[in-house]
């Protein structure tokens, strides 16, 4: 459980991979500082979405009381740019940025981050396309 102040696993690891995106020159470049947990209600284009989280206990039977826990995050970039060409783009760049690299994590430590899927693809409206990658991560309790 979190204190006050504290984030929880999830929120925690979700701002280290903002944070590193943010700081990413690649990233930045493409898409500056829009990389999003929430987003706005009309994002301005390209962007990157932390777009869904998931976790589970990861390790031992004892794993509740290590803490250990693994994390399945889904971020999606996003462009108008007319073509999959940025999209592509983006979704190198975030690769790049995320596998394998090591984010300080508020009250965690990170065992492991990788980059397991990309896609990218027309959206269904013919405006967008969009750059789905689903990273893993597995981090233990401080």
């Amino acid at each position: 459980m979190s204190g006050p102040g504290n984030l929880g696993p999830e929120a925690a690891l979700t701002a280290a991979l903002v944070e590193a995106l943010k700081g990413a020159p690649a990233v930045a470049v493409l898409v500056a500082q829009r990389v999003h947990v929430d987003p706005p209600r009309k994002p301005t284009y390209p962007c990157v979405i932390v777009s869904r989280q998931e976790s589970r206990p990861f390790g031992p039977d004892d794993a509740q009381a290590s803490g250990g826990l693994e994390h399945l995050v889904t971020l999606t970039c996003a462009s108008k740019f007319g073509g999959p060409e940025e999209a592509r783009a983006i979704t190198a760049a975030v690769r790049a940025a995320l596998h394998n690299a090591a984010p300080p994590v508020e009250g965690r430590r990170l065992v492991t981050l990788r980059v397991t899927y990309a896609d990218v693809f027309r959206a269904a409206d013919r405006e967008l396309s969009l750059g789905v990658l689903r990273v893993r991560a597995v981090t233990e309790a401080i």
